[in-house]
């Protein structure tokens, strides 16, 4: 019986040496891997270190992008839309014969006005002071063909005041001929050209039906 109970006493002993030994290993990989930049899983590289969402702040909420150390620059930004329409709403637009007038002077002064409150409209837009924008509407056979070129000496770039443009201009064909055409969609919205900033020359590719 004594020497059973001196072999449990002696195996409780080296269980409880063997546990201790453990702990003191995990505790040294613990503290070795926080001098290596952190525990296994949840190390900190350079990516997460800063977020590369820019339009997101520490929080995690919306927010506008600082770009006072940004240098100022000659921007330009050059868009493009089409409404598709009905041949009685073409003939209507050509002769000028709708009631609520000339659809493609009144949408062309819409897209120049939509430009210059871009910041009002898209919430993370900056305020830009425009150079110039202009606005050029065409009725082809099948289709009012708009496009768009926004200037500006800034920060930051002006693709979105082009793009506004058209897509007002656009909205407002709609609004003015839909008495005679409801079935019309707006199509072929893109960027064409873009040129100023760090991200360099834009062109888009192969040109949309809209040309």
């Amino acid at each position: 019986m004594a020497k059973k109970n001196i072999s449990a006493t002696g195996v409780a002993k080296k269980s409880g040496a063997m546990k201790r030994v453990l702990v003191q290993a995990r505790a040294a990989k613990i503290v070795g891997a926080k001098k290596h930049g952190g525990v296994r899983g949840k190390a900190k590289s350079p990516a997460s270190a800063k977020s590369i969402l820019t339009h997101v702040d520490a929080r995690g909420r919306a927010a506008m992008v600082d770009v006072g150390e940004k240098a100022v620059t000659a921007r330009r930004a050059v868009a493009e839309a089409c409404v598709m329409i009905s041949p009685a709403l073409a003939q209507r637009i050509r002769k000028n014969s709708l009631a609520k007038g000339n659809v493609l002077d009144v949408a062309r002064l819409a897209g120049i006005q939509a430009a210059k409150r871009t910041d009002e409209l898209i919430p993370l837009c900056h305020s830009l002071p425009l150079d110039s924008i202009q606005v050029r509407i065409e009725l082809r056979r099948d289709h009012v063909y708009i496009w768009s070129e926004a200037k500006v000496t800034a920060k930051t770039g002006v693709e979105m005041e082009a793009l506004l443009a058209v897509a007002i201009a656009a909205l407002t064909v709609i609004d003015m001929g839909k008495s005679i055409d409801r079935a019309m969609t707006i199509q072929g919205l893109r960027m064409l050209e873009k040129e100023g900033g760090r991200s360099g020359h834009f062109v888009a590719g192969k040109a949309t039906r809209a040309q």
